[in-house]
């Protein structure tokens, strides 16, 4: 739909590629266990010059435990670390603390429960499903998705004429909220110059993730409203979506009322795109940065 978006989605699928194809250590060692997939610019199909990976591993497990065993996932990780380095991407944030193995069970057992949150499994199960993109293990992941819609259509057999996805719309509301939560808290608690440095990574996020969550609503309401349910197979393909290209599929449905807006929202996330490609020592320079109000805190948004 627009020049920035097109030349970023080929930047990202000719790095993103070219990463996969060196990863064959790491692929054996998968095999049919687990997958690794990647979220946030990469898998938006938005990755600029100063773009980070972002990554989780997910697998299957038995009745021993994790079919992939602890030394094969340092062996995976340890191939992850180099071969990133080596095309260019910077370090795993956080020292790589998130580089995390989880289990398809975790993902759909913990869905609903309070250790959701602060297991990290409510993020990786949302991602996996609005943003993500497939790195190693492509069968793994193709499965992993089906096993994770499930527990959100459990109820569809008996609703198939009229099932409405509150449940995962719940959580997708859930999840931005949650954003908006972190970001505020761990703003208030550092030194100034952190501060800036979160104030500059919470406008960039918050615009990507805003459309990482509504996009993926506004096509379940366009769904229900064109065939009165929605189904796992349409749940599906929606993950096979950017955001973005969630937008263009919106704007392409024959009864669809607000293409203008559509093609407004995603010629500004252009510009965003474009001004945000900058080192962080620019951007913190950068004078269109808009500033915190004083002596106040937000709550209707990062």
């Amino acid at each position: 739909m627009g020049t920035v978006l097109d030349k970023r989605r080929a930047t990202t699928k000719e790095r993103f590629d070219a990463l996969a194809a060196s990863l064959t250590d790491a692929e054996k060692l998968l095999a049919d266990k687990a997958c690794v997939y990647a979220t946030g610019s990469v898998a938006r199909g938005e990755v600029g010059t100063f773009s980070d990976l972002d990554l989780f591993i997910v697998g299957y497990s038995d009745d021993k435990g994790r079919k992939l065993s602890r030394l094969d996932e340092i062996i995976v990780k340890a191939d992850l670390i180099k071969e990133t380095e080596k095309h260019g991407f910077p370090p795993f944030s956080g020292d790589g603390k998130y580089l995390e193995h989880y289990t398809v069970s975790d993902l759909c057992e913990k869905l609903g429960k309070a250790e959701d949150d602060h297991a990290n499994t409510f993020t990786a199960r949302l991602l996996l499903l609005l943003e993500s993109r497939p790195l190693l293990g492509s069968a793994v992941y193709e499965r992993v998705i089906d096993d994770v819609i499930e527990p959100y259509w459990r109820d569809f057999e008996g609703r198939k004429d009229a099932f409405r996805p509150v449940f995962l719309m719940n959580d997708i509301v859930r999840l931005w909220k949650t954003f908006c939560v972190n970001y505020e808290a761990y703003t208030e608690q550092k030194s100034a110059e952190k501060r800036a440095k979160r104030k500059l990574k919470n406008f960039k996020l918050k615009n990507s993730r805003v459309l990482t969550c509504y996009s993926a609503i506004l096509y379940l309401l366009q769904e229900f409203a064109e065939r009165k349910t929605v189904s796992p197979i349409a749940v599906r393909a929606m993950a096979k979506l950017t955001p973005t290209e969630r937008f263009e599929w919106l704007a392409k449905r024959p009864d669809f009322k607000m293409v203008g807006t559509i093609e407004k929202l995603i010629g500004e996330y252009e510009q965003f795109l474009d001004r945000t490609n900058q080192s962080e020592p620019a951007l913190l320079e950068s004078s269109w940065m808009p500033p915190k109000p004083e002596n106040s805190r937000r709550t209707n948004g990062p």
